[in-house]
């Protein structure tokens, strides 16, 4: 008989948590604990050693993260604490109970002047405190724990949560015009999707680096004009900005889209269209309204 195994996930109540805990059914042959700071602070080093132990947990998903990519501008210890101390504690707590670790990462590992997709052995050059401290946080996992599998992701959105969508959704009903960038390229991705792509990567007991977003390829407002489309928004006038026009405290990547190739291969995933998936997202909004 086989024993059923234990997969501890963090940061449970963000986006891709709350997916991964309405997927759950659907992978029904674990045993899961759903943790968020209240029920277990992953810098807590000594208090992950023993949660882990006690719990014998098989494999950890880390959906924990700061974030907030201006705000990490100003509030950089944090930020490390987060994104690179903790997934190092988390690893090590893995590696002493022989589990695998899933580490969530992000597009902002590279610094978005590249012009191809980028490929998982590319060059890191981070910009921002947020992709400094992610890329630390990717180093950390690796060299502490020998099952680790990363998977960096890029403009994630959820039913849950705050994110681009959902502000799209609320700013289009309210306002007349909204100013929206469109010299940043990347790739939306539904959290949904990528919960399923953690799932098959536990399945197939993945390692390594693996890329992660939806297909296709669009800039911020072609995105914008999608979603108000897609939400039947039509009194809201959206008009292009230049990156130059919006100034923030991060820098964020000019281009940004990840090759999946490598994922869908070794995985054996298909991998939905942004616009499906978005189409998916904005009908449960709206039906959830």
């Amino acid at each position: 008989m086989e024993i059923m195994k234990n997969i501890l996930i963090t940061g449970a109540n963000g986006q891709l948590g709350n997916e991964m805990r309405l997927l759950s059914n659907e992978f029904g042959s674990y045993h899961y604990f759903f943790t968020d700071v209240q029920e277990l602070d992953i810098t807590d080093r000594m208090a992950l050693i023993d949660f882990v132990k006690q719990k014998d947990i098989h494999c950890i998903v880390n959906c924990a993260a700061y974030t907030a990519v201006d705000k990490a501008e100003e509030n950089a210890e944090l930020c490390d604490r987060l994104n690179h101390l903790a997934p190092g504690y988390l690893a090590e707590a893995a590696e002493r109970n022989h589990a695998m670790l899933v580490q969530i990462s992000t597009d902002y590992v590279f610094d978005g002047t590249h012009y191809i997709p980028y490929k998982e052995e590319d060059p890191t050059c981070p910009n921002s405190i947020y992709g400094k401290t992610k890329l630390a946080g990717e180093k950390a996992v690796l060299e502490n724990c020998s099952r680790t599998v990363i998977i960096r992701t890029a403009w994630l959105y959820s039913t849950f949560g705050n994110n681009f969508v959902k502000t799209m959704m609320r700013l289009g009903k309210e306002k007349s015009q909204l100013g929206v960038i469109f010299d940043q390229i990347g790739t939306p991705t539904y959290a949904r999707d990528l919960a399923r792509a953690v799932f098959a990567a536990i399945g197939k007991e993945a390692r390594g680096i693996y890329h992660f977003s939806n297909e296709g390829v669009i800039s911020w407002y072609d995105f914008t004009k999608a979603i108000h489309r897609l939400a039947d928004i039509n009194t809201c006038k959206v008009v292009p900005l230049h990156t130059d026009e919006y100034p923030t405290l991060a820098a964020r990547p000019h281009y940004s889209v990840l090759d999946k190739t490598k994922i869908k291969k070794d995985l054996n995933i298909e991998i939905p269209y942004w616009e499906d998936s978005l189409k998916d997202c904005i009908t449960e909004l709206q039906k959830n309204q």
